[in-house]
């Protein structure tokens, strides 16, 4: 079990308790919950997981990951391609500005505070390895969680649309992902499996 500084667990109390303010909550484990404190739990257990010896800085940018996402709604960019660019872009830095500002506050110093805000805020993917690892958490945590539940809002997607959709979360995962991904030890949506499977054997 890793053991990380005296400012961790000060840190991740401070994120629980920024996203145990969001308005939008979610069924799981016979409770209602915080749309965005019950993702970071997800990513935190999908870290321990998929990495059990990851990096202090890692296990703090996944639990950050979204932070107070709801505070930048998608409906207030236009609903076009490069809107949505432009709100995952605006996204990144509120998550890694709100992450940084609250570490500070925990105690830690400016490094530690850039090295995981560069993690939050995606830069490096493909090349951080830190990047990565959180990019890898992520994918498996909306092949769990969320991706059902996205079907459900999305009826009227096509088999190319879904095709596209999980070839694009494959595509941004490492081969050590794609591997867990596919072990046994994710628990990917019967329903939409024959989906993931021609996705993944056709990428």
């Amino acid at each position: 079990m890793n053991t990380f500084s005296p400012q961790f667990n000060r840190a991740i109390a401070l994120f629980d308790a920024a996203n145990a303010k969001d308005p939008n909550t979610e069924n799981a484990e016979g409770k209602a919950w915080p749309k965005e404190l019950l993702y970071a739990e997800r990513m935190s257990e999908m870290l321990a997981r998929f990495a059990p010896d990851a990096s202090e800085a890692v296990s703090i940018a996944c639990r950050a990951q979204h932070i107070e996402r709801w505070k930048i709604p998608r409906q207030q960019y236009p609903m076009t391609r490069e809107g949505y660019q432009q709100w995952r872009t605006t996204l990144y830095q509120l998550h890694a500005n709100t992450a940084g500002e609250l570490m500070l506050e925990a105690g830690y110093d400016a490094e530690m505070v850039v090295r995981v805000k560069k993690i939050i805020g995606k830069r490096g993917l493909k090349i951080n390895p830190e990047t990565q690892m959180m990019e890898d958490v992520a994918g498996l945590v909306f092949l769990e969680h969320y991706m059902v539940d996205f079907a459900a809002h999305n009826p009227d997607y096509s088999e190319e649309k879904w095709l596209g959709i999980i070839r694009k979360t494959w595509k941004k995962m490492s081969e050590s992902g794609r591997a867990f991904a596919t072990s046994g030890q994710v628990k990917l949506p019967q329903a939409l499996l024959p989906l993931i499977q021609k996705a993944i054997q056709t990428n």
